[in-house]
């Protein structure tokens, strides 16, 4: 096959909806089930439409439900779906069905790429996506799968004393599929018609018809990933929900300053705990590229933020003078340290005050005006969210909570286009800490200006619904290798030691 052909082959991701979710316990199928603020086909119908080597989509949808498919397609702005088509009664007859429409409009000797992926594996790499495609370069089979780190065993029923083990394989060779399943269409159709002679023909997955039937066809193997679960058993809902609230997001960078001047002059944004730190950085980074910008702060403007009035004027003068608010950043809070039955009331209310209360009233205050320039809310969580510490309960819950709002309110406020994220530093050189742990060791500290900088790439992106990690050795921007869940865990164990 020439470079030349190979360049024009369209690739099509099929996504196969057609389960029903009773073994999750649901009334509806599980692929519509909500996670993480969104349904899961939305999450998987995503994932696609973001890969570069994707052309288009086809979406296999269980009977009765194409409709509402139809309408998280045109709500969530997937242009590469192209079709949305009812699922048959079984896996092969869904698939049957997908391949007949893969071949209308194709032109005699004309051949395209194509994946079958499971609508409920809502967590599929960029990586593993763009493997199976290049895979398909030079195979016309291609499986994505992991080792088993478990013992796999083999067992027999007789009758009423139960199962017993009949064979032990070698685990080593062992390995759990997943998808995509990645062919080329005259293979897959091939496999099908011959299978489609014999009178015993079923089969649960597409790459065993090919090894059954084509047995010439080499199937090869493409290496998955752990995250790239699929969301069968009410836990996976759980366990899944919880790994999309720890993903890490990179924002995407504009290319030079003459982007961030293009992107911010003429632009209203409102910084509270604009007064020093990350809050005064991202200020004057955003006014240095034309934007103009309200930094407050109890020390320089004396604007509480647990008072809704200092809120509410803050937001009404800046709309008043400038005639929008383009971008509400909330950096402000508070850290003290110290045993919680030790804690007076004095300072838990102030922590609930100033960590979690401020936050929902900006949030509340700034609705109406983001509604109207479609902006966004940015705030601010801590590396604690994903676990209390001792002697931080207040702080490490308040900033659990802030994941919580951010991910609530980019889905409440998604159909007016008024976008949330939350950013995530890692320990950071800020007074706010100076002033809680003391000085530290040079260099073992993230600088307010990296994490001012990612800051303003996140408000410029049209991302909503993330939590961004910021660290020194960013993950997010280097690790080319690894999925955004990878991403996630190492962000987790390093978070055990952060604050």
């Amino acid at each position: 096959m020439s470079e030349q052909y190979i360049a024009q082959v369209r690739t099509t991701a099929v996504v196969l909806a057609g389960g029903t979710g009773q073994r999750v316990g649901l009334s509806i199928p599980k692929q519509l089930l909500k996670i993480a603020g969104k349904a899961v086909i939305e999450h998987t119908l995503t994932i696609f439409q973001q890969a570069d080597s994707i052309d288009d989509i086809i979406v296999l949808m269980a009977p009765g439900y194409v409709s509402d498919v139809e309408k998280i397609v045109a709500k969530a702005g997937l242009t590469k779906v192209v079709k949305v088509i009812e699922g048959g009664a079984t896996r092969n007859e869904t698939t049957e069905r997908a391949i007949a429409a893969l071949g209308e409009g194709l032109a005699e000797g004309e051949d395209r790429n194509v994946l079958f992926h499971d609508a409920v594996r809502p967590l599929l790499s960029q990586r593993v996506i763009q493997d199976c495609v290049d895979a398909l370069d030079r195979y016309q089979a291609v499986d994505v799968a992991i080792p088993s780190a478990d013992t796999i065993i083999v067992t027999r029923t007789h009758g009423e004393d139960g199962a017993f083990i009949t064979d032990v394989p070698d685990r080593s060779r062992l390995r759990r599929g997943q998808t995509p399943q990645a062919f080329k269409l005259s293979t897959i159709r091939r496999a099908y018609e011959v299978a489609a002679g014999d009178p015993n023909f079923q089969a649960t997955d597409d790459c065993s018809v090919v090894l059954k039937y084509l047995p010439d066809v080499p199937i090869y193997v493409v290496a998955g990933d752990e995250y790239n679960m699929k969301v069968t058993q009410p836990v996976d809902v759980f366990i899944a929900d919880k790994l999309f609230q720890l993903a890490s997001t990179a924002a995407p960078q504009p290319t030079g300053d003459a982007d961030y001047r293009e992107l911010l002059t003429g632009k209203t944004m409102v910084v509270f705990g604009g007064s020093y730190g990350i809050g005064a950085d991202i200020a004057s980074l955003a006014e240095s590229y034309g934007a103009k910008v309200y930094a407050l702060g109890r020390s320089t403007t004396g604007t509480h933020v647990e008072n809704p009035e200092h809120v509410d004027d803050a937001l009404s003068k800046a709309y008043a003078e400038t005639g929008r608010i383009d971008y509400v950043v909330n950096t402000a809070g508070v850290l003290r340290i110290g045993k919680l039955a030790e804690t007076d009331n004095t300072a838990i209310q102030e922590a609930l005050n100033v960590n979690y209360l401020a936050p929902v009233q900006i949030a509340r205050a700034s609705y109406k005006y983001l509604a109207e320039t479609k902006g966004q809310l940015l705030l601010y969580t801590s590396s604690s969210y994903t676990r209390g510490r001792a002697e931080y309960s207040l702080y490490s819950s308040t900033k659990a909570a802030m994941v919580n709002l951010t991910q609530a309110l980019s889905d409440e406020w998604a159909a007016d286009g008024v976008r949330v994220n939350c950013v995530n530093p890692e320990r950071t050189a800020t007074p706010m800490r100076t002033k809680a742990f003391g000085d530290e060791p040079v260099g073992s500290l993230l600088s307010s200006e990296a994490v001012a900088r990612t800051s303003v790439d996140v408000l410029l992106s049209e991302m909503t619904g993330h939590v961004i990690d910021v660290r020194q050795q960013d993950p997010t921007r280097g690790a080319s290798e690894a999925s955004g869940f990878e991403q996630a865990l190492a962000s987790v164990l390093d978070r055990q030691i952060d604050v």
